[in-house]
């Protein structure tokens, strides 16, 4: 009973900093540090080991941590090296900025605001980033929408961000921090320093997407279409009211539209008898399915293969392609780029660039949707 009432503590104290304007997000998720450099390179910054003595760092000044023992190794330039479970590099003038690189053989080196929490769990050293929300989504914005974008088109990424910060800020909370920074949750890079993405988060601040009842929407999105959208069930085995299947001309002369991928025909016979097909009669399969709108399954006869299942297997581009033999190859033309659900970013751009504003370009991929204030949003969690 004490520890589920430590919990749900827990659990208040994540979800209402994310709401009163701070978010925890585990840097570097997708990695193993063994090592890493931190610098403050603007404000103030001083190091806690949560035993009532800090270390006021310098600008400029790098502080190494390594995982040595199950614990963390610190060393500063002006200090003796030491071991810890835990500690925290917080900012105390409320704008302060810092540089992170860990040493994985890339030499890695992002910028974040905020504060760093380092956490020793299970012999991984887990980094954490504690910022601004705002600042938070402006970073996702510019690593997931990228720079040089029209500033509409970039309006409307940051509010799907947003919703998608809200929406999923309790989805680390066993492991004490709300999203990760790849894309499990959403791709985040550090603090973006693009003054076109820092003014569209600007001037949508606190606005989210929301259905007729206020609550806030799940906001997918991804790369291209391939003119046709899909819709959620034939993803996720899961629908929503608002998002539907939509025919999305704008995207489809866009970088992403068409792919082609050629694989060798004993390959894909291989692959199919390994996914349970067997051939009947005499004659040879010809492989040949034409998906001129999306479709769930490759059919070959009585056997029936999901779309969705190929593309995670062969690491293809989407889901939406047609399947040809030529000779001795099966060619897989395609369309779109990503999983289809939600917001297409290509014809989003398109969009934008033919004067669309952002509250349009959301509307034309989400059905029914409300584009409000985050106070008035209902922001229902999941259960312990």
């Amino acid at each position: 009973m004490v520890q589920k009432l430590i919990t749900i503590h827990f659990f208040l104290i994540l979800i209402t900093g994310a709401v009163s304007g701070q978010v925890r997000v585990r840097i570097f998720a997708g990695q193993k540090p063994s090592s890493a450099v931190f610098t403050a390179i603007k404000g103030k910054y001083e190091l806690d080991v949560y035993d009532s003595s800090l270390i006021t760092l310098a600008v400029h000044e790098p502080v190494i941590l390594a995982m040595f023992d199950g614990k963390i190794a610190v060393k500063t330039r002006n200090s003796k090296s030491f071991l810890c479970d835990s500690l925290i590099v917080k900012g105390i003038t409320g704008n302060d900025r810092f540089s992170f690189r860990i040493s994985n053989g890339s030499e890695i080196r992002q910028f974040y605001a905020g504060d760093l929490q380092c956490i020793s769990d299970l012999g991984i050293m887990v980094l954490i980033n504690i910022c601004d929300t705002e600042q938070y989504i402006a970073g996702v914005v510019r690593t997931e929408g990228g720079p040089g974008k029209n500033i509409e088109y970039l309006k409307s990424q940051a509010v799907l961000v947003r919703t998608y910060t809200y929406k999923h800020s309790d989805r680390h909370i066993i492991d004490r921090y709300n999203l990760c920074d790849n894309i499990h949750c959403q791709a985040f890079k550090g603090i973006s320093y693009d003054t076109l993405v820092n003014r569209a988060v600007r001037e949508t601040r606190e606005l989210v997407v929301v259905t007729t009842d206020s609550s806030l929407i799940i906001s997918a999105f991804h790369s291209n279409c391939g003119g046709e959208t899909s819709a959620p069930e034939d993803v996720w085995l899961s629908g929503y009211s608002y998002l539907k299947k939509v025919i999305d001309p704008y995207c489809v002369n866009s970088h992403n539209s068409v792919w082609k991928k050629s694989v060798p025909v004993t390959e894909w016979e291989t692959y199919l008898k390994n996914s349970g097909f067997t051939e009947n009669g005499s004659s040879p399969p010809d492989f040949n399915f034409t998906q001129l709108t999306r479709q769930n399954d490759y059919i070959l006869g009585d056997f029936a293969l999901p779309f969705r299942r190929i593309r995670d297997d062969l690491k293809l581009r989407s889901s939406f392609f047609s399947v040809v033999r030529d000779g001795n190859s099966i060619i897989l033309k395609g369309r779109g780029y990503g999983h289809g659900v939600g917001l297409c970013q290509e014809g989003a751009m398109v969009m934008a660039s033919r004067g669309f504003k952002f509250t349009d370009i959301i509307k034309f991929y989400y059905s029914d949707v409300i584009i409000s204030d985050i106070n008035n949003a209902k922001i229902i969690k999941s259960d312990f």
